[in-house]
C-alpha cells in the first residue's frame, strides 16, 4: 500500500489520517506541537493500525521520502502553509505528490516559490474528513491533467468520492455553493422573514432531504427546466446580491457569538445540542450508504439496459 504523510494534527488532519489507516496505508502524522500528537494518539487509541507520529518531516525515515503523497493539513494561514509546503518539497523526493487540504486559498498563491508546482494539487476533504465521502481536487497552473487523474484514482481506491476541478475558482465548488446558500439565509433573517430556527427547518425537510440523494442539476430536470426558467425570469431580480458579509454576521462575530465553539451562535450550544450533534455524527454513515445505494442501484440497471 501507498505511504501517505498527513501534516497537522488538528480536527482535519487526524480524520484524513484515520480514514487512510482504515484503508490499510502506512501513515505518518506530523506536527511540531507535543500537545497536539499528545492528543492524536488519544483520539486514534485502539484504531486497528497505527500512524507513525513524528514532530517534523525531517524526522521520518528514508523510506517516507518516496510516499505516494503528503497532504498538509495546517491552519489557513497562507504564509505558514507555503513555509510547510517548501519543507515538504525539501525533505520528499520528486515523485512525491504534494497535496493541500486548503479549503479556500488559491493554488497559484500556495505554489508561489515552488520549484516543482506541478506535483501540487488541492484536496480539499470535508469534516468529518473520515466520513463525508466527497474530496474535491483542484488544480493549480502548472499541475498535469494526469497528475489530477492520480490523486483522483488514488481518492476513490481509497473509498472517498473524488470530485476534480477543470480549474482552480476562489471557494472550489462547495464553499461557492454553501456561500450564495447562506448569502440568502441572512438575508431572510435579516428582512423579518423568518427567523433562524424556521430557515433551518425549512432547508432540512425540502432541499437537504432531496440533496442527499440527488444534486441540483437532477433535482432541476425532474422539476423541469422549463419551470426553472419561469421562476428564474422572476425571482432572481428579488434574490439578495450583496458583495459584503451580512451586518448580521458581523454583529454576532464581534459580539463573541461563534457558534459551538463559544456556546452560542443562532442556537444555543449546550448539553442537549452537543448530544444532538453526537448522534448526527452516528447518522452520517447511513445517509451516505442511502446515498450509495441509490447509485449503485442506477449502476446496475444502466448495466443491465446495456
Amino acid at each position: 500500500m501507498d505511504r501517505l504523510v498527513v501534516i497537522g494534527a488538528g480536527i482535519m488532519g487526524l480524520r484524513i489520517c484515520r480514514h487512510f489507516l482504515g484503508c490499510g496505508h502506512p501513515v505518518a502524522l506530523v506536527d511540531p506541537s507535543a500537545e497536539a500528537l499528545e492528543k492524536a494518539m488519544a483520539f486514534l487509541d485502539g484504531a486497528p493500525r497505527q500512524p507513525v507520529f513524528a514532530g517534523a518531516v525531517d524526522v521520518l525515515g528514508p523510506a517516507w521520502r518516496d510516499a505516494f503523497m503528503a497532504i498538509e493539513a495546517v491552519p489557513e494561514i497562507l504564509d505558514l502553509k507555503r513555509r510547510v509546503i517548501a519543507d515538504l518539497e525539501e525533505f520528499f523526493r520528486d515523485s512525491t505528490l504534494i497535496a493541500s487540504n486548503t479549503s479556500g486559498l488559491r493554488t497559484a498563491e500556495l505554489t508561489a516559490g515552488m520549484v516543482h508546482p506541478e506535483r501540487f494539487v488541492i484536496t480539499h476533504f470535508f469534516n468529518p474528513a473520515d466520513m463525508i465521502p466527497a474530496v474535491e481536487v483542484v488544480p493549480g497552473p502548472a499541475t498535469p491533467e494526469e497528475v489530477v487523474a492520480r490523486v483522483a484514482a488514488f481518492l476513490d481506491a481509497s473509498g472517498k468520492k473524488a470530485a476534480p476541478l477543470r480549474a482552480d475558482v476562489p471557494g472550489f465548488i462547495a464553499n461557492r455553493l454553501q456561500h450564495a446558500l447562506m448569502r440568502e439565509c441572512f438575508a431572510l433573517v435579516e428582512s423579518g422573514v423568518a427567523d433562524a430556527e424556521t430557515v433551518d427547518l425549512v432547508t432540512r425537510y425540502s432541499l437537504g432531504v432531496r440533496l442527499a440523494l440527488i444534486g441540483p442539476f437532477l433535482q432541476r430536470d425532474l422539476n423541469g427546466l422549463d419551470t426553472h426558467l419561469n421562476i428564474a425570469r422572476y425571482l432572481y431580480a428579488d434574490l439578495d446580491a450583496r458583495q459584503e458579509p451580512p451586518a448580521l454576521l458581523e454583529r454576532k462575530v464581534a459580539a463573541g457569538a461563534l457558534g459551538r465553539k463559544a456556546g452560542h451562535g443562532f442556537h444555543r450550544w449546550d448539553g442537549p445540542q452537543r448530544v444532538r450533534m453526537t448522534r448526527i455524527e452516528e447518522l452520517l454513515p447511513q445517509v451516505i450508504a442511502l446515498s450509495a445505494q441509490v447509485d449503485e442501484e442506477e449502476e446496475e440497471t444502466t448495466c443491465r439496459n446495456g
